[in-house]
């Protein structure tokens, strides 16, 4: 049953004249009465009718980009690669030559932030939503989001996911667009074995989200193929759970690259390579390294993910995993405006490439 201004005012307690001053933003309205009035909402999910034009196309011209931080180039080159794609001519809507307004929605990282973001882009009745990077895995948060996610889809707007995996329920998709996480994870620890590595420090993301646990199942999976899952320091035999000794969760920034690297050090003072969350996460690594007088990669090899633009000019250059970010975020644009096909089944898996430069070397001695 559609919710209307009247129910919205029933459950506020106030007039409809007063629900419209709220949500139109046209007149004075007292806090209290204005929280009110948006806490009713909510609690009904009710949806703002948008401009006549909208109505009739059921769905308006703006188009939804979800990002954890647009300062942070990983989500700043996937929102600005599906920019050039929803901005463009094309779609055959015939309004303007087809062109979509793109509005970038930050979300610092919040669940509730990123719940809050649909409902107002279900209330413009937002042609398209492109949600980028990991998703949080927390089942409250996850069916809240399929439930978000099936009225925008019901309501015609098109739902794109873009280096995140799909939702349990993902059948609201148009399209996810995957990162091969895993498997960059396991190429990359596969490397640093490779050179003669055998302890090796793990400077993990938050323990929440998608992305961080497929990178660091990667890593792990390479250690298990070596037999070095569970190695203890300076000794054969296995250790329980040693490599949660190796591993410091953080969040995804040069800081947390920093603080956690020392932590490590602190921990296993033999570890001859430590592996980064990401590119910023590695640069952090890298100074805290340094700072205890230790040299990159004679003493001690770090490793990021990513490939960010900076990562080829850090000194020495980082050794990391491409992900076709720019290529993604195009793709996901031309999904969004319905330029391209989904792929089989609505999901795609994006190939990670390792990229070996010369912060990784064999360990000395």
């Amino acid at each position: 049953m559609t919710v209307t201004l009247a129910d919205v005012a029933a459950r506020a307690r106030v007039s409809p004249a007063t629900v419209s001053r709220v949500l139109n933003g046209n007149y004075p309205v007292a806090a209290s009465t204005r929280e009110r009035v948006l806490r009713a909402v909510d609690d009904l999910d009710y949806v703002l009718n948008g401009p006549a034009s909208s109505l009739a196309a059921a769905t308006s011209d703006l188009v939804g980009i979800l990002v954890n931080d647009i300062a942070d180039p990983f989500f700043g080159i996937m929102a600005g690669a599906a920019q050039t794609q929803i901005g463009g001519p094309g779609d055959g809507s015939g309004r303007a030559g087809g062109e979509k307004l793109a509005v970038i929605c930050n979300t610092g990282g919040s669940p509730e932030r990123e719940l809050t973001y649909l409902t107002l882009l279900q209330r413009q009745r937002a042609a398209a939503v492109v949600l980028t990077g990991g998703a949080v895995e927390n089942p409250a948060h996850q069916a809240a989001m399929s439930a978000k996610l099936t009225k925008l889809a019901d309501a015609g707007t098109r739902i794109v996911f873009c280096g995140r995996p799909p939702l349990p329920e993902g059948d609201a998709l148009v399209a996810a667009l995957a990162f091969d996480n895993r498997g960059g994870g396991r190429r990359l620890t596969e490397h640093l074995i490779s050179l003669g590595h055998r302890r090796i420090g793990y400077v993990a993301g938050p323990p929440e989200r998608t992305t961080t646990r497929h990178r660091l199942e990667g890593h792990r999976e390479a250690l298990r193929a070596a037999g070095l899952a569970d190695e203890p320091a300076g000794g054969e035999g296995a250790g329980s759970g040693d490599q949660d000794r190796l591993t410091v969760h953080g969040p995804y920034d040069r800081r947390s690259g920093y603080e956690a690297t020392l932590e490590l050090l602190r921990r296993a003072p033999d570890v001859t390579a430590i592996v980064a969350a990401n590119d910023t996460v590695a640069l952090g690594a890298c100074a805290a390294v340094r700072d205890q007088g230790m040299r990159i990669p004679q003493d001690i090899s770090v490793a990021g993910f990513d490939d960010l633009p900076f990562s080829v000019d850090a000194v020495p250059a980082l050794t990391t995993v491409r992900l076709p970010l720019f290529e993604a975020g195009a793709r996901a644009g031309r999904l969004a405006m319905g330029k391209e096909s989904p792929p089989p089944g609505g999901i795609a898996t994006i190939a990670a490439e390792l990229m070996i430069r010369g912060s990784t070397a064999a360990p000395r001695g």
